[in-house]
């Protein structure tokens, strides 16, 4: 595949055919703060953005989504959308995460809804040009990625590397194909624009590699640090809904005032709400909110390296950023049980 340079305006020329062509979803400026949503011109497109407030996950896993429509005798007809898209913009963490995802909805019961979206995605990332406050993806490992996009961006002075790794990403080249081949200045300084997200991208230090976290959990679940943290916990959620591996739902009926027909809803949920693990009859089977806390930290670092190979955390810091009462930290949290007790 190929490797090009282009410079802002051939770039913004190329992103502005790309939404005449279709729908495309980047990241914009909104209150100070960044967010996903549908780029309706190039010039709103801000590549040089910290962290958005939610994960692109959103758009294979929506926050409230019809799994199904039901009409009386008629039956059902489940809803799919196979409407293709392009993200632009998503830093190499949310890649890790979005990959994540990928194994888990197409494990044991495949996703169809989530696959869907998936197969009809495409990805163009692009790496991290300014460190948010809590970025701590340097050392999950997840500061820079070679797979899980389509395109990679990569800002070298003026100029843009731009590398298709995909078919997916050679389709939507268009006119970049007759962009001038990276040469050896430009590739070298991506290089070095990975050292240093891989140095730099660390404002919280983690005391531990990544890989020993499962052993770690395994000695710590009666730690002090559960129930201390988790006194000042709201059981708000927020850290779930702001994670980009947190995967979660509920699904209940929707049914019409006239009873004869609705929609099967799913809507994100999260471990950390009170009700999230009561069963029918009423019992929680994790009523304390030290219990819940826990929970979130064990299901990261140990549940899910387990089910899938992988520590279910990318080091994005919205889960810091989120929390009210700074105890989200998963950080902090995790150099603790080192500590003696």
């Amino acid at each position: 595949m190929g490797v090009v340079t282009v410079d802002l305006k051939m770039l913004n020329v190329w992103v502005e055919g790309l939404i005449r062509g279709g729908r495309v979803f980047g990241v914009q400026a909104k209150n100070n703060r960044f967010q996903f949503a549908p780029l309706l011109m190039a010039a709103n497109l801000r590549l040089d953005y910290d962290v958005t407030v939610i994960p692109p996950k959103k758009y294979m896993q929506p926050a409230r989504e019809d799994l199904l429509t039901f009409e009386g005798a008629a039956g059902f007809e489940t809803c799919l959308d196979q409407e293709p898209f392009i993200l632009i913009g998503v830093h190499p963490y949310d890649v890790a995460a979005i990959a994540q995802m990928d194994a888990v909805f197409s494990g044991d019961n495949v996703d169809v809804h989530y696959m869907t979206r998936r197969k009809q995605a495409t990805v163009v990332a692009c790496d991290v040009q300014a460190a948010s406050a809590n970025v701590f993806a340097g050392c999950m490992g997840t500061a820079t990625v070679d797979k899980g996009f389509d395109i990679l961006l990569t800002r070298v002075g003026d100029h843009y590397v731009v590398d298709s790794r995909t078919h997916k990403g050679e389709v939507i080249l268009g006119n970049l194909v007759k962009a001038p081949k990276a040469d050896a200045v430009s590739l070298a300084r991506r290089e070095q624009v990975w050292e240093d997200n891989r140095k730099y991208l660390r404002k919280h230090e983690l005391r531990m590699a990544p890989e020993t976290l499962p052993t770690l959990l395994e000695a710590s679940c009666d730690h002090p640090v559960w129930e201390e943290k988790s006194q000042r916990c709201f059981s708000c959620g927020s850290c779930n809904m702001v994670c980009p591996t947190c995967y979660c739902f509920d699904v209940r009926d929707d049914v019409r005032w006239d009873l004869k027909g609705g929609a099967r809803v799913r809507d994100w949920d999260g471990c950390m709400l009170r009700d999230f693990a009561t069963v029918a009859g009423g019992h929680n089977f994790r009523k304390n909110r030290a219990d819940r806390y826990r929970h979130r930290y064990y299901r990261k670092g140990k549940y899910m390296p387990a089910k899938i190979g992988h520590i279910s955390c990318v080091g994005c810091g919205r889960c810091i950023s989120a929390c009210v009462t700074k105890i989200a930290n998963p950080v902090e949290v995790y150099n603790r049980l080192l500590e003696v007790r």
